[in-house]
C-alpha cells in the first residue's frame, strides 16, 4: 500500500510543479492559517485549490482525502523552507521568464491579448497583483524543485533495479496504462520580409528616434508604435519600460546594445529574432539598468506566404509520388534549425523524448494530427510564433501507438523513468522524516487528528 502511495505522491508532486495554484474567480486573499512549517504557512484555501488542481491535471484519476492533501502541501512547504536554509539559488531572470510564460499561457487559453481580461478572469485587483502572485508561486516552485534536485542529485537506477521494479508492479497487478502516443516530424518554411519591408521599419525607427531627440516622449512613442505585446499593460514592458541586468532573459543582441549605452542615450535601430528595436537608457544602477524600447516587426508580403505554402504543397506531392522522402525534403527545404538537424523530428520539451501523448497535446496541434495514421502527412498550414515569425509547416506522423498496458521491452525507457522516480521519492521520504524532527511545525487542533504517513505531530 505504501508503494502505491509513493507512486501517487510522485505523480502529484509532478503535477504541482507544472501548474500554479490559482482558481478562477475564487481567489482568497485573507484566509485561515491551519499549519505552519518553519517560516511557511498553509491556508484553508490551499487545500481546496490543491484538490481542484490535482483533479484537473490528473483528469479525475487521482483522488485524495483532506488529510492526504494537507500532508502533500506540508511536504512542499518543508522543502521550500529548507531550500532557503540550504541557500538554494533561484534565478530572478528564470522567475521573470516563468511569469511571462504563465501570463502568455493564460492569455492563449482565454484567446485574448488583453491582459486586463486575464486579471479579471482570475479575480485579481490589477496586473501588478497578478504578477506578484505568479512571482511568489514561481519562486516557491523553483525553491522546492531546487531542494528536491539537491536531495536526489546522486540517485540513479541500474538495469537490475528496473527489472525488479517492473516485476513488482506486474506481480502486484499494478502495471501502468500508457495512453496513445505519436511521434512527429516537420518541415518549416519561413515567410521572410523583403529588404524593402525591413528598410521601411528601420526608417520608421530612425524617424521615431529623431522625434525623441527633439523632445518627444519615448514613453508615448512606445505605446503608439511598439509591437511588444506588454507595451499596453501595467507590469514589465508597460510603455516600453524594463529594468534588466545581464542575467535577464532577453536575447543577446538586445542586452549587448542596452549595456553599451550611457544614461539618456538612444540606440540606432538594431535587429533581433523579434524584429527591429531602438533602446533608450533612463538610469544605470550598478549592474542594473532602467530602459525603454520600441519593437517594430516588418510586415510580410502575402506573396511570400503564398510562396511558402506552394513550396510545401509541391514537397508533399513529390513525397507522395515517391520522387523524394520526407527526410530528404527536410534536408533540402526545412528552415528551422532545431528540426532540420534532427531529420525533422520534433522533441517533446516537457519530457525530453520524441513522444507526445495524444490527449495531452496542444489542442490546435491535436486537431491536425489526431485522425492521421502512421506515415501520413498533413496539408501545409500557417503558423506564427510569439516573436512574430510567420511560416508554413508540413507534418509527418512518424509513428502511433495505441493505449496499452506497460510492456517491459517496448516501454523500457518509461519503466526506467518510473523506477528512478520511485527511488527519488524514497530519498525525499527519508529526508522529510529526518527534517521534520528539527523543524518548527504547528498544526491546528482540528487537523491534528489526521493520520499522516509522517510524524508531523511529533508524538
Amino acid at each position: 500500500m505504501k508503494h502505491i502511495k509513493m507512486i501517487r505522491r510522485g505523480l502529484i508532486l509532478a503535477l504541482v510543479l507544472l501548474t500554479i495554484t490559482i482558481s478562477a474567480q475564487e481567489r482568497v486573499k485573507v484566509d485561515g492559517v491551519i499549519v505552519v512549517v518553519g517560516k511557511n504557512i498553509v491556508l484553508e484555501s490551499d487545500v481546496e485549490n490543491f484538490r481542484k488542481q490535482v483533479e484537473m491535471q490528473s483528469e479525475g484519476k487521482i483522488t485524495l482525502s483532506d488529510c492526504e492533501m494537507l500532508e502533500e502541501i506540508m511536504t512542499q512547504k518543508l522543502l521550500s523552507h529548507h531550500a532557503v536554509i540550504d541557500s538554494i539559488v533561484v534565478s530572478e531572470a528564470r522567475i521573470e521568464e516563468k511569469v511571462e510564460r504563465d501570463i502568455f499561457s493564460f492569455s492563449q487559453s482565454l484567446r485574448t491579448d488583453d491582459i486586463q481580461k486575464v486579471v479579471d478572469y482570475y479575480g485579481f485587483s490589477d496586473e501588478a497583483d497578478l504578477r506578484n502572485e505568479l512571482t511568489r508561486v514561481a519562486r516557491e516552485g523553483m525553491l522546492i524543485q531546487g531542494e528536491r534536485d539537491a536531495i536526489t542529485a546522486e540517485i540513479d537506477v541500474t538495469p537490475d533495479e528496473v527489472r525488479t521494479y517492473f516485476k513488482s508492479l506486474e506481480e502486484g497487478g499494478n502495471l501502468p496504462e500508457f495512453g496513445s502516443e505519436i511521434e512527429l516530424s516537420q518541415i518549416v518554411i519561413y515567410a521572410e520580409p523583403t529588404e524593402e519591408e525591413e528598410q521601411e521599419v528601420i526608417d520608421k525607427l530612425n524617424e521615431i528616434r529623431e522625434d525623441v531627440l527633439n523632445g518627444s516622449s519615448f514613453h508615448m512613442k512606445a505605446i503608439l508604435n511598439s509591437d511588444d505585446p506588454s507595451v499596453s499593460g501595467q507590469g514589465p514592458g508597460a510603455g516600453g519600460f524594463y529594468s534588466i541586468n545581464r542575467e535577464s532573459q532577453f536575447v543577446k543582441e538586445f542586452k549587448e546594445v542596452a549595456f553599451s549605452l550611457e544614461e539618456g542615450e538612444i540606440s540606432e535601430p538594431f535587429k533581433s529574432d523579434f524584429g527591429y528595436h531602438i533602446i533608450q537608457v533612463e538610469k544605470i544602477k550598478g549592474q542594473q539598468i532602467d530602459m525603454r524600447h520600441i519593437l517594430i516587426q516588418p510586415d510580410i508580403d502575402e506573396a511570400k506566404l503564398q510562396e511558402a505554402k506552394e513550396t510545401l504543397e509541391k514537397v508533399k506531392k513529390d513525397i507522395l509520388e515517391g520522387t523524394t522522402t520526407f527526410e530528404e525534403a527536410v534536408k533540402n527545404y526545412c528552415q528551422e534549425d532545431e528540426t532540420r538537424f534532427n531529420k525533422g523530428q520534433i522533441v517533446n520539451t516537457s519530457t525530453g523524448d520524441t513522444f507526445f501523448e495524444l490527449t495531452r497535446m496542444d489542442p490546435t496541434l491535436y486537431s491536425r494530427v489526431a485522425s492521421l495514421n502512421a506515415s501520413e502527412i498533413t496539408e501545409p498550414y500557417y503558423d506564427e510564433t510569439r516573436e512574430g515569425e510567420k511560416m508554413f509547416k508540413l507534418l509527418l506522423l512518424k509513428s502511433k501507438s495505441e493505449s496499452h498496458t506497460a510492456n517491459y521491452v517496448d516501454d523500457y525507457v518509461k519503466i526506467q523513468s518510473l523506477a528512478l522516480q520511485k527511488k527519488q521519492e524514497e530519498a525525499v521520504e527519508d529526508w522529510a522524516e529526518d527534517k521534520i524532527k528539527d523543524t518548527y511545525i504547528k498544526i491546528t487542533e482540528e487537523h491534528k487528528n489526521c493520520e499522516f504517513d509522517r510524524n508531523w505531530n511529533k508524538d
